[in-house]
């Protein structure tokens, strides 16, 4: 699996991103957690630790898709849908 680095994202965007993405997307922890973004409750969790004014500060995603990791990259870098 590859990981994504993500930066400054806006939260609802993000989440409309991800709901298009076909495999499974993990965001690790800085405790080393992986929670599966796919799920409702681990998007809670996750996103409670790392949110800082409506935005996502910094988050390291695993994908098992590489057209995701394509799709969250492009998102991460030019903020494109």
């Amino acid at each position: 699996m590859a990981t994504v680095d993500m930066h400054d994202i806006d939260l609802k965007e993000f989440n409309e991103v991800l709901a298009t993405c076909t495999g499974n997307v993990f965001m690790v922890t800085p405790d080393g957690d992986r929670l599966n973004l796919k799920s409702k409750l681990c998007q809670l969790i996750g996103f409670t630790k790392l949110i800082e004014g409506g935005s996502i500060a910094n988050a390291t995603l695993l994908c098992e898709n590489k057209e995701d990791e394509s799709k969250l990259f492009r998102f991460n870098m030019f903020g494109e849908k």
